[in-house]
């Protein structure tokens, strides 16, 4: 039996609905569906174009790993990161308050096209590909570049489990 989540631009409330990929990315989906709900502070990509995504602290017991990786997602896709405290830097980790945490979770949404995760200092960064929109792409895709445009300012990206 397939597996949804919805997810919400809270201050902007707009909505959407992803399928869970259960026979693609197995131990990622199941962290994630055990973790919910998960809310955070939204953020939009500088260099990967058109993503918005929220950190968070470390949930599963045991990392999943890498499964179901991509480093070009497509419109839909739901992206699941795991960076070591080394891989974020100082200002950074300060900025978004995570400076005492060993490493986060980043939780994502693409809702464009033409993305490329690739970092200038590190390389290429894949993500575990764990969900795909259903439901709801395109008003949910506005209100993401209404994110690049206006500001993330007091907004936040809620992960929950649907249940319709």
């Amino acid at each position: 039996m397939p597996r949804y989540m919805s997810i919400t631009l809270e201050k902007r409330g707009v909505s959407c609905v992803a399928e869970l990929l259960d026979k693609d990315a197995p131990r990622t989906c199941e962290a994630v569906w055990q973790a919910l709900p998960q809310v955070g502070p939204v953020h939009h990509a500088k260099y990967a174009r058109n993503e918005v995504y929220t950190m968070v602290p470390r949930f599963a017991g045991t990392e999943p790993g890498q499964e179901n990786p991509t480093v070009t997602p497509i419109p839909g896709d739901v992206v699941y990161f795991s960076f070591d405290g080394g891989m974020l830097d100082r200002e950074f980790k300060e900025e978004k308050q995570l400076d005492e945490l060993p490493g986060v979770i980043d939780l994502a949404i693409f809702y464009g096209r033409n993305n490329l995760l690739l970092n200038g200092d590190v390389g290429w960064v894949p993500g575990n590909v764990y969900g795909s929109i259903v439901e709801n792409l395109g008003p949910f895709a506005e209100a993401c570049n209404d994110v690049w445009r206006s500001g993330s300012v007091g907004e936040t990206l809620r992960y929950e489990r649907h249940s319709g």
